[in-house]
């Protein structure tokens, strides 16, 4: 769908009070552009079919609505949009309508059926290649402070199953180095915890934290535990490159092509605890789902298997 400019000034102000209020959550990268984007797409909706206050919007109008959705060619390949991208759509809908219950203004109702997706089996890492990327941290550059940083993150995102954007807005006083426990300030809807990190894996922070990041220019300057060239807080991407710096040192290209993503590697650390029989409630508090439901995926791997 071409760029949908909004004329009307109240959908202007909702939208960009959206966009602030995602942002000060601690969503994620994606969330932050794609929610408000759908949420642009459906007040430029509205505007076309003369609604122009959100307290008209009734349910027939969202069906309607989201109709259009299905029936609309995909800009990407040929057909619709997929039952995913739509599911995307309803979630910035719903996270909208949360918005307003949480700046005491009057939601609308939504009776809008998601879509059914052909679940894939999710994917993750072996325990043989995790250790194949920590290994590879050995030689992953050149220079011993970015091979401290490279082992450092992959304790976040595999040892912690820290999501990426909790990896990127740790900051040097969230680790607790008496408690042995790090904590997660920025995580999902702004959900904070505590998770428990061994003498081993703390070892692993502590030469980065206080012997490697030191010779990072200008790092002194950030409280941010990794941060990129300017001082500044390293963005979701800059993470992701340096996981496939990592990546690639192994020179192993089976393990090149498996795409390992952040996500990727805390999905692998919950699959190894279910594995061992840790229970899965405890396996939850560690991620900090929400609930039970999220958690309970790990549990379809092993049935599989």
């Amino acid at each position: 769908m071409k760029k949908s400019i909004l004329k009307n000034s109240s959908y202007k102000i909702l939208l960009q009070g959206f966009k602030d209020w995602l942002d000060v959550l601690g969503y994620s990268e994606g969330m932050r552009k794609n929610y408000p984007h759908h949420l642009c797409e459906f007040f430029y909706w509205l505007e076309q079919h003369q609604i122009n206050q959100i307290d008209h919007i009734q349910k027939e109008d969202l069906k309607d609505y989201y109709t259009n959705l299905k029936q609309r060619p995909n800009k990407t390949r040929q057909g619709a949009l997929s039952s995913s991208s739509l599911n995307h759509h309803q979630q910035a809908i719903h996270k909208f309508r949360d918005y307003l219950v949480k700046h005491h203004k009057k939601p609308f109702n939504i009776h809008i059926k998601r879509e059914k997706v052909s679940e894939g089996r999710l994917k993750y890492c072996t325990q043989k290649e995790v250790r194949q990327l920590f290994k590879a941290t050995k030689h992953s550059h050149e220079l011993h402070r970015f091979r401290a940083r490279h082992k450092a993150m992959l304790v976040c995102m595999y040892s912690l199953g820290m999501r990426r954007n909790e990896v990127i807005n740790l900051m040097l006083n969230d680790i607790l180095w008496d408690r042995q426990r790090v904590f997660v300030r920025k995580g999902k809807n702004y959900k904070e915890r505590f998770i428990p990190i061994n003498s081993y894996n703390l070892k692993i922070l502590e030469n980065y934290v206080f012997d490697a990041r030191i010779d990072f220019t200008y790092a002194s300057q950030s409280d941010y535990v990794f941060v990129s060239r300017r001082a500044e807080q390293l963005s979701g991407a800059g993470l992701e490159c340096n996981l496939r710096q990592i990546i690639k040192a192994t020179n192993d290209e089976e393990l090149q092509h498996k795409k390992i993503t952040p996500h990727m590697l805390r999905h692998s650390i919950a699959t190894h605890f279910l594995q061992a029989g840790m229970k899965i409630e405890d396996i939850q508090q560690f991620l900090g789902h929400a609930s039970l439901e999220s958690t309970q995926i790990y549990t379809h791997i092993l049935k599989e298997e």
